[in-house]
C-alpha cells in the first residue's frame, strides 16, 4: 500500500503556480514599459540637440548626403561629370529639402555650409537651402582610394577645431566613410553627427536622424 500524500500538497502546488504566474505577468509589464519608453528617450535626445544648436556657437554638423541608392561610384567616375556618379534619388532630394526645413523651422543660426565635391553631396547641400555652398575637397569620398584618408581627416579635424569660436553652426556635407573615420559612427543617409571642439579634442554631442 502506497503512503498517503500529505493533505496540504495540492494547496502548496496551487500557491506556487499562482506565484509563478504573478512573477511572469510582472516581468511582461516591465518589458512593455521599457519598450514604450524607448521612443520618447530618443525624441528627448533629439529635442535637446536642436536646443543646443539654437545657441549656435561652435557646433559643427557633419551630415551624410541624402539618399543615393547603391554603393560607391561607377568605374567610369569623373568628378566634374554627374552622369558618371551615383546621385540622389527623387526620395533623396525630398529628404534633403526636409532636412533644410527642419533647420529653418527651428531657426538654427548657420555660419556656413561646406560640401564634398561629389554631385550627391553638392546637391544635398544646395537643397538644404540654408547658405551658399562652398566646395571643400577634404570632405571628398575616399571610399575607392584610402591613400588620402589620413590627410583629409586631419584637414577636417583642423576645420572643426577652428570652428570652436565660430558664431553659428557649421554644416559639412560629406560621405559615410569620412564621418566614420573621424567619429567612429556609421550614419544613415541624411543623418548628421553633431560635433563640438573642446580644447584639442572633438566631442560627439549626438546624432540627428533625418526627418
Amino acid at each position: 500500500m502506497q503512503p498517503k500524500q500529505p493533505v496540504y500538497t495540492k494547496r502548496v502546488l496551487l500557491i506556487l503556480a499562482i506565484s509563478v504566474a504573478t512573477a511572469w505577468a510582472s516581468a511582461c509589464v516591465t518589458r512593455s514599459d521599457e519598450r514604450s519608453n524607448a521612443a520618447p528617450v530618443r525624441q528627448t535626445q533629439t529635442s535637446s540637440l536642436w536646443t543646443q544648436l539654437q545657441s549656435g556657437d561652435g557646433y559643427v554638423v557633419m551630415m551624410r548626403h541624402a539618399l543615393a541608392p547603391g554603393v560607391g561610384d561607377p568605374s567610369n567616375f569623373r568628378l566634374n561629370d554627374c552622369s558618371t556618379q551615383r546621385n540622389l534619388s527623387a526620395t533623396g532630394r525630398q529628404q534633403a529639402e526636409r532636412i533644410g526645413k527642419a533647420f529653418r523651422d527651428r531657426k538654427i543660426p548657420i555660419a556656413s555650409v561646406r560640401s564634398s565635391q561629389w554631385c550627391r553631396c553638392l546637391e544635398t547641400a544646395k537643397l538644404l537651402n540654408l547658405k551658399p555652398v562652398q566646395a571643400f575637397p577634404p570632405l571628398n569620398s575616399f571610399f575607392n582610394n584610402a591613400s588620402t584618408k589620413k590627410q583629409q581627416t586631419e584637414a577636417v579635424r583642423r576645420l572643426i577645431l577652428a570652428s570652436r569660436t565660430t558664431q553659428g553652426v557649421t554644416i559639412l556635407v560629406t560621405h559615410q566613410v569620412n564621418i566614420t573615420a573621424l567619429t567612429n559612427r556609421v550614419p544613415d543617409s541624411g543623418e548628421s553627427i553633431v560635433l563640438r571642439a573642446k580644447g584639442q579634442t572633438i566631442e560627439v554631442v549626438g546624432q540627428l536622424p533625418p526627418p
